[in-house]
């Protein structure tokens, strides 16, 4: 996998995110060889990503190929899964080979976390990939199809209610998502139900939503997703989750739909690197973004734990990028026999959007906004860090559809649908009923071969 006759610099980045993809482009005309490794053959617009969970965007609308990013500028493109890294060796252990390197930068993110309950996540899906925000549109898109057959009260109560849990950005996302598909994207298409019944839980630990938000503009997201018809319970606890609902304290909640926001771990990459983790499972980095000890593997983006006057540097796609150009640098001036400088992070605003029109955010780290004014900075903002013109106009004529129609143009369930409960077929259950709320009634189907 390496090539003996190319004696440049060998610059291994593991991870195709924000943070490695723009550490590969600035070193794009350097005089080094540059190796990027991804388990995915494309880079992810992650902060739109509930967008497509809540069938607003496709994912093709989010997502560009990684050759087609990378290859113009001669950086090679491994698919692959690293799953370690021997340091004393300056070797990437992949799934199915290893790959040696002069110098590496880890930027391989974070995963969910269930706190220790794993088997949560077989009920409660996390979004981070592609394939989490297909399947959880998948089950919101379906628990509204099996509502319009189910005739049990009871069971069609369940089927459209959807907890949330989590009030980070995240879950506030998905929560004003959801509101609006229920009160505003669906409420003409169904004969049997009224989808503006639907209800969202959003569950927070914490006493107010967006712990990391100023409270003014926490309590204002709060307000704004209770005009939506969401139901806010903060400083309540997620105890237990499974197939029939979820438990918060002692009150269980039957509902068909849960969905994880309330925890992320660092990647399990970073227990390879030989040091001292924090809480979180990060690593801890030197000011100049470096494993403690070495000067040839840096650390970046999610799975790193830097502190800048005296505050966390967050987790956010900003400070990922600008992580991953300065790590670049970094290796551009020792190759150059120059001292390393140390990372500042540039906070130009972080935004959380709720619902058509509504946001809150803070603008160069001190100007609190809220309403439309935030909801048109978060856009601009957005659209300006997608990757490739394709992706800003397509996500720029999806956006003014769903805002301008109160549709959602990517509705569009795959794989396999299942079926109502035998009870609930004997009951009666399929088309033919009189309207809204009325229990269809149900005709037997034919039996193989009969006329």
């Amino acid at each position: 996998m390496s090539d003996p006759t190319d004696t440049r610099h060998h610059v291994v980045i593991l991870g195709g995110g924000f943070g490695g993809l723009h550490a590969a482009l600035r070193l794009k005309r350097a005089p080094v060889r540059v190796t990027l490794v991804d388990r995915h053959n494309h880079h992810l617009f992650q902060p739109l990503l509930y967008q497509v969970a809540t069938a607003t965007l496709s994912p093709s609308d989010i997502a560009s190929p990684l050759r087609g990013l990378l290859g113009r500028h001669h950086i090679a493109v491994l698919l692959a899964e690293a799953t370690r890294v021997d340091v004393a060796a300056k070797r990437v252990i992949l799934a199915d080979g290893e790959l040696p390197y002069d110098s590496l930068i880890v930027a391989t993110g974070a995963t969910h976390s269930y706190f220790g309950n794993n088997a949560w996540a077989a009920h409660a899906p996390g979004l981070k990939t592609i394939e989490d925000a297909l399947e959880i549109r998948k089950q919101v898109l379906l628990a509204f199809e099996l509502a319009e057959r189910e005739p049990d009260p009871a069971l069609r109560r369940q089927l459209l209610t959807f907890v949330i849990a989590g009030g980070g950005p995240t879950g506030v996302e998905l929560a004003g998502a959801l509101a609006e598909i229920s009160r505003h994207a669906l409420v003409r298409d169904f004969q049997n139900i009224d989808p503006t019944q639907a209800r969202i839980i959003l569950v927070e630990g914490n006493h107010h939503l967006l712990p990391t938000y100023p409270e003014p503009l926490a309590r204002r997201a709060r307000q704004s997703l209770e005009r939506l018809g969401v139901e806010v319970r903060a400083g309540a606890r997620v105890t237990r989750i499974d197939e029939t609902g979820v438990f918060v304290g002692d009150e269980h909640i039957p509902a068909r739909t849960k969905l994880w926001a309330a925890g992320v771990a660092a990647s399990p990459l970073a227990r390879s690197l030989g040091v001292e983790l924090d809480r979180a499972g990060r690593v801890p980095v030197s000011p100049e973004l470096t494993l403690p000890g070495r000067k040839d593997v840096f650390v970046i983006g999610d799975l790193a734990s830097l502190q800048q006057d005296g505050h966390p540097i967050p987790g956010v796609a900003p400070a990922a990028m600008q992580q991953g150009k300065h790590a670049a640098s970094n290796i551009l001036r020792q190759l150059q026999g120059k001292p390393m400088e140390p990372f500042r992070y540039n906070d130009r605003g972080t935004f959380s959007v709720i619902g058509r029109g509504a946001a809150v955010g803070i603008a160069m780290a001190r100007f609190q906004m809220s309403g439309y004014p935030a909801w048109l900075a978060w856009l601009f903002i957005h659209v300006l860090f997608l990757i490739g013109f394709r992706s800003r106009v397509a996500v720029l004529l999806n956006w003014a559809y769903s805002y301008l129609a109160f549709r959602r143009s990517a509705r569009i369930i795959t794989g396999v649908i299942p079926l109502l409960p035998q009870a609930s077929v004997q009951s009666g259950a399929l088309a033919g009923s009189t309207g809204p709320g009325q229990a269809p009634r149900v005709e037997a189907a034919p039996r193989p071969g009969a006329s």
